[in-house]
């Protein structure tokens, strides 16, 4: 295999930190910038919302530019993002920072996986695809607690210059030892969007919005969880953190397994079924800090099971437009972010309490149950459909 792969993996796991690190330090970053927790919240919402439209929008927009080129331009962009959070003194200053990074993220992440696949000889791969996801989830399992600790001895700031510099040297490796890529075709954005006009695609796709929805309901609102249900410091949330991201990571695997062993569309239905019930167990859960601990790895595993089988299902029932339902289901996963962390930080301001917010969750996850069964139910994706895209993709 390329070693090249290993490159592109640690790019990925440099820039997935900034996305979800931000969960962790909430309140540092809240009381240091003068705002409430709930608004502070935002820059979760914010940065999901802008990588969602932006990963099919600017690949579509770039589809000339050289990819190493455009690789370097993303990272050189993520960069002056963090180093502008670094800086910066308001609110206002650490927003459009984010929306930096949040653009910048999106290309680099699928830019890695793109180069990826024109790097490796086919029989490698899937091994080497693998290998970037990894970094996406280390980011995920290291980056929260990473980040507390980084916080507690050195101040929320010193996170993203961290961040900063881990891009810089992902730049000059990139630079140096990667080889121009040149232009593919990238698949026209009408295109893309024409493929959700079949009621069975759009409610796959709509379930993993809401399942993410329903997640990120308390998700992006942990730390305060924490601190409010059990008198948390420091360590003790990094730990919880850390269990919860392994959780995660074993989720993947878990989704993989249960998607082979009974089919895809069972475990779509097992997967959203369990975590709706999780999610609405939480709040009872406090009575016991071992009680809580155990649910936490349930919720943890339960969050990304979705994604094995969902994904197989995407390209079980329309192979011919399947990159392009890959592509779209990573931004219906990152609008359901974005819409979860807003919800549940506009019920944190009128509640001034986040003990409840994955009760609501639960409700949101139960949409993604009936989404999941309505699409399961529906006929396959017809010929026609089929014809109608590839018109689409000539026209455009």
């Amino acid at each position: 295999m390329n070693w090249r792969v290993y490159i592109l993996a640690a790019t990925t796991f440099a820039v997935g930190l900034v996305e979800l690190i931000v969960g962790g330090i909430l309140p540092k970053i809240a009381e240091d910038l003068n705002v409430s927790l709930a608004t502070a919240g935002q820059l979760i919402t914010i940065f999901a919302l802008v990588y969602a439209i932006s990963a099919p929008v600017l690949l579509s927009l770039t589809a000339k530019v050289e990819r190493k080129r455009l690789y370097l331009i993303s990272l050189l962009i993520f960069t002056i993002g963090n180093i502008m959070t670094f800086f910066s003194t308001t609110f206002l200053t650490v927003m459009v920072a984010r929306i930096f990074t949040a653009m910048s993220t999106a290309l680099v992440i699928v830019l890695s996986l793109t180069i990826t696949t024109k790097i490796v000889e086919p029989r490698h791969r899937a091994k080497a695809l693998g290998l970037v996801f990894v970094g996406v989830s280390s980011a995920l399992v290291i980056g929260v607690p990473m980040g507390i600790f980084v916080t507690e001895a050195f101040g929320w700031r010193a996170v993203f210059l961290g961040i900063a510099l881990l891009s810089m040297l992902s730049m000059i490796l990139i630079a140096l030892l990667l080889e121009k890529m040149p232009v593919v075709e990238v698949v026209p954005l009408k295109a893309q969007i024409k493929s959700l006009a079949n009621l069975k695609i759009f409610s796959a796709q709509l379930t993993t919005l809401f399942m993410l929805a329903g997640h990120y309901m308390l998700y992006a609102y942990l730390t305060p969880f924490l601190v409010e249900a059990f008198h948390m410091n420091a360590s003790w949330i990094s730990i919880c953190y850390l269990i919860f991201g392994i959780a995660s990571v074993s989720g993947n695997a878990l989704g993989g397994w249960l998607s082979d062993k009974i089919g895809t569309g069972k475990a779509i239905i097992m997967v959203v079924s369990a975590f709706a019930v999780v999610l609405f167990s939480i709040p009872y859960t406090i009575i016991s800090l071992p009680l809580f601990l155990i649910v936490t790895v349930l919720w943890g595993a339960l969050s990304w099971a979705l994604t094995p089988p969902l994904q197989n299902y995407l390209i079980q029932i329309d192979p011919k437009t399947s990159d392009i339902q890959q592509s779209l289901n990573t931004a219906a996963l990152q609008i359901g972010i974005s819409i979860g962390s807003a919800v549940g930080g506009a019920m944190f301001a009128v509640t001034g309490s986040v003990m409840h917010l994955s009760s609501f969750g639960a409700i949101l996850v139960l949409c993604a149950l009936g989404c999941a069964i309505f699409s399961l139910k529906r006929a396959p994706v017809s010929q026609e459909h089929e014809l109608d895209l590839t018109s689409a993709q000539h026209h455009s």
